[in-house]
């Protein structure tokens, strides 16, 4: 009979690995230095994450959803679109000044050929408002009109 999970173990192997990635970059890392890191067995590793691109995909998921979180709280609802894209722009920078080892790993995850489709789908979807607030922006040339894109990978 399989041991039950443990629910410390899963935010430890994501917190693991993104200390390994963050030191030996996201596809140099093997899969027994974040087993290592987070206490676990490597099979544990492997009960709670199929496969590495599974594990990297769950913690792309995580920082996303982070991110985004940092960046929609306190939302200035009621303020001008050029204020509202401050408000992003001013929690990005806070986030990656605080957190540069996150930024760093979401940056190679964010370029990786390995990350799923459905994994880079999800990332973006809590920064569709963001998107809408540069859309607005550019719309009344309150920022230099550029590919969404563009503004999408200067926040990573």
């Amino acid at each position: 009979m399989a041991r039950p999970r443990s629910v410390d173990k899963h935010p430890a192997i994501l917190g693991a690995a993104l200390v390994e990635f963050g030191r030996r970059g996201v596809w140099a890392t093997p899969t027994s230095a974040i087993s290592r890191t987070a206490g676990v067995a490597e099979g544990t590793l492997f009960t709670y994450f199929a496969s590495k691109a599974l594990l990297t995909d769950a913690l792309y998921r995580a920082l996303k959803t982070e991110l985004a979180g940092v960046m929609l709280a306190d939302w200035p609802e009621a303020a001008d679109p050029r204020t509202q894209f401050r408000h992003i722009w001013d929690r990005y920078v806070r986030w990656g000044v605080a957190h540069p080892g996150k930024l760093r790993v979401l940056a190679q995850l964010k370029v990786s050929d390995e990350l799923s489709d459905e994994s880079r789908a999800a990332g973006m979807a809590p920064f569709a408002r963001l998107e809408a607030v540069a859309q607005e922006c550019m719309r009344r040339g309150l920022v230099v009109e550029r590919p969404i894109e563009f503004l999408g990978a200067m926040l990573t």
